[in-house]
């Protein structure tokens, strides 16, 4: 069974796995001024909870499902099934390359930490698995439940943007932490819808979109000089 510093650890923006290089997209709402303070802020991490958030914390918490006790063809299976939708569902392919080059960041500290999990089971696809489904695993692999993996998940969407928007914007960083406690119901409620949507077969999972944030993704992947990687 994890200890709750299994799930601080894995939560935190430290851990190595390359998040705090990446804005989820405030870089490029900012830029086109969409996003110019506080509740501007508010009102685009509120909205990329409900997309790519939930998206993302049901990817893994159905990695999680697949990760036990399924037997290694079955798993494999499943995680293929799961890439292949999480695929569909990452309309840009700016942000299908950032979710592969975090999977592979991710899956580097897992190996290192968890050598054990059935990492190998993962597609082996260009590029390198999705990031959701790496975190799947290793949530599994440290015994973390599959609401503690779907919370992790959500709430990694809404702090490294809410980080890059005191860097961006100049904002007062107590200010944004306490924005972050405004939202954490909101994250709570969407980890556990997460878990819940995890019970059903791959292509039944979330699909909500947000066509901006593409949009976004793509001009931001042709800037000569950026200060995030996405």
């Amino acid at each position: 069974m994890a200890t709750p510093s299994l799930l601080l650890l894995l939560a935190d923006g430290r851990f190595p796995a390359g998040a705090h290089a990446h804005s989820g997209g405030l870089e490029a709402a900012v830029a086109a001024g969409r996003v110019t303070d506080l509740a501007s802020l508010e009102a685009f991490l509120a909205g990329r909870l409900a997309t790519a958030g939930l998206v993302g914390a049901a990817f893994a918490a159905a990695a999680h499902r697949a990760a036990v006790p399924v037997e290694p063809a079955a798993r494999s299976g499943a995680l293929s099934r799961l890439d292949a939708e999480l695929d569909a569902r990452t309309a840009a392919p700016a942000l299908r390359a950032v979710s592969r080059r975090q999977g592979r960041a991710l899956l580097r500290a897992g190996r290192s930490i968890w050598p054990d999990a059935p990492f190998a089971d993962l597609p082996a696809t260009p590029g390198g698995p999705h990031q959701p489904l790496v975190l799947g695993l290793l949530c599994a692999a440290a015994g973390l439940s599959r609401v503690e993996t779907a919370m992790i998940a959500a709430y990694g969407t809404l702090t490294g943007a809410a980080s890059a928007g005191v860097r961006l914007l100049g904002l007062d960083p107590y200010q944004v932490q306490a924005l972050l406690v405004g939202l954490a119901d909101a994250c709570d409620g969407t980890a556990a819808d997460a878990a819940r949507a995890a019970d059903d077969p791959p292509e039944r999972l979330p699909a909500a979109a947000a066509p901006l944030a593409d949009i976004h993704a793509e001009i931001h992947a042709t800037w000569e000089v950026r200060l995030f990687a996405s």
